[in-house]
């Protein structure tokens, strides 16, 4: 065996002895990745995600997004007129509807009335914004901590394409979500957690199916794709060890499960098994951290209190509000919230009460709690829906009861977070809240802008796939980051 003496060393013996060295920290940083990012001087270690992320300091750490599934009346909510009343009974002008393409629903309609909003408004914050006093009194209460976009707009006038267009950029199947492009560009700042946790809840309205893909990976590696967590019994199915099957035993099956698994890449260059060896060892990790943050005994009864009476419900949203802002003191760099039941073609009036019930004291409570542990600056947290809802009624227009159709022409969601203005408006919709006349903001634009928050050049985050340059904003046009809205 050779010695080193410093005085007599031989270029063979330099050469093994740096390559050593070199190699050793390589292995360190591939055993923990977080290690490369602390080096780098990054605030919180990160896990996984691309080496030129993020492509600029970002203001946002994580996202929130509580998407309503179903449609969500910007009508109703957000964008009052009061001329509306006046309108009320009489017929859609030709020349605001431009016959513009209607949904199965309403296109053998012959009559089109108009229906003003059946609760009452207020103006609130210091920027005095209308908002619907009777079905979201919290929201007014946090009106001076978010924006609201008026001017939101899509092609997709069915569920199905529409809220696959918003999560995905396309309205066809097979795209990787918002979340799963996250993850895989950003990766985690938990190692024991995924970079993208989805949660479902359900409201009291019609329903709609939400498919896995919509959370799903599509060509990206199957490990960035959303784990949903179930709303009742383990939170991951098979979390916990079967009786007499301790995390050691586990450990060992593992291992040699994997020995297996790197056999056949060995053999076949599959990427899916690299995928399925890494998800195996996540669940381990999970084993150890999932139960307690999904515990929230041990959160003081003033923060229960906040998100309301609910929160004591498993599955609801009230109740995942609160794990969602357990998941992001946790380092999840993605939570989506799916509450479901928007759907109203009949019974609008009950219906968006009891679903603003639901969900506007936990989501005015997710902003201020976050506010107050000072999280509200590097998080963003966005509340809305694939697309609004008609100011004509859907069907024959009684006294108390009707309902509206899908809207994507223009429809209403808000920000709030991570540099986002705080008390502002954007965007105008005409006087019967059907067409934008200012300020346009497309979907694109909408998930280019979340991009941004969070240091990412939305051109930038590309995967080749079918011979182009894939990317979350689409490749047929330029999608662009709404400045106006940010501070």
């Amino acid at each position: 065996m050779e010695t080193f003496n410093p005085l007599i060393e031989t270029r063979r013996q330099f050469l093994l002895r740096s390559g050593g060295g070199l190699g050793a920290a390589a292995l360190s940083t591939l055993l923990n990745p977080g290690l490369l990012n602390s080096a780098m001087g990054a605030e919180m270690p990160t896990y996984g995600g691309l080496p030129d992320l993020p492509h600029f300091p970002g203001k946002a750490k994580r996202v929130i997004y509580m998407f309503m599934a179903g449609g969500p009346s910007h009508i109703d909510l957000f964008d009052y007129k009061p001329i509306q009343r006046k309108l009320h009974g009489t017929e859609l002008p030709d020349s605001v509807r431009q016959e513009q393409r209607l949904t199965g629903m309403s296109s053998g309609q012959k009559s089109f009335p108009c229906v003003a909003p059946m609760f009452e408004f207020g103006k609130y914050g210091e920027h005095q914004t209308w908002v619907n006093k009777d079905l979201l009194p919290h929201t007014a209460g946090i009106v001076d901590k978010i924006s609201i976009i008026k001017s939101l707009h899509t092609e997709a006038v069915n569920h199905d394409p529409a809220i696959t267009y918003i999560n995905t950029g396309a309205q066809q199947q097979g795209k990787p979500s918002m979340g799963a492009w996250l993850s895989y560009g950003m990766g985690t700042m938990n190692e024991n957690m995924p970079g993208y946790v989805v949660m479902i809840s359900r409201g009291r309205g019609q329903l709609q199916a939400l498919y896995d893909r919509l959370w799903g990976s599509g060509f990206l590696p199957a490990k960035h794709q959303g784990v949903k967590l179930r709303s009742a019994g383990e939170p991951v199915l098979y979390l916990k060890n079967p009786k007499g099957f301790d995390r050691a035993a586990r450990r060992g099956q593992l291992d040699s499960l994997k020995e297996l698994n790197e056999l056949n890449y060995d053999k076949f260059a599959d990427p899916e098994i690299q995928a399925r060896i890494s998800q195996y060892e996540l669940a381990f990790r999970m084993q150890a951290e999932v139960p307690g943050l999904m515990d929230i005994e041990g959160e003081p009864d003033h923060v229960k209190e906040l998100y309301g009476p609910q929160v004591d419900k498993p599955g609801s949203f009230a109740r995942n509000c609160l794990l969602a802002r357990r998941m992001a003191e946790k380092g999840v760099r993605y939570v989506q919230l799916f509450h479901r039941g928007w759907d109203q073609h009949g019974s609008l009036p009950s219906k968006i009460s009891q679903q603003c019930e639901d969900i506007d004291q936990p989501a005015a409570a997710l902003i201020n709690d976050l506010d107050q542990r000072g999280m509200l600056d590097d998080t963003l947290v966005v509340w809305g829906g694939e697309f609004g809802r008609t100011i004509y009624s859907q069907g024959k227009l009684t006294k108390d009861n009707h309902g509206r159709d899908h809207h994507g022409r223009c429809f209403s969601m808000w920000m709030a977070g991570a540099g986002v203005k705080r008390g502002f408006e954007y965007g105008k919709t005409d006087d019967h809240s059907y067409n934008i006349v200012e300020n346009p903001v497309h979907i694109r634009d909408m998930n280019a802008t979340i991009l941004d928050r969070l240091g990412i050049d939305h051109r930038r985050l590309t995967f080749k796939y079918q011979g182009l340059d894939q990317r979350l904003t689409g490749v047929e046009e330029e999608a662009h980051v709404v400045k106006d809205i940010l501070a």
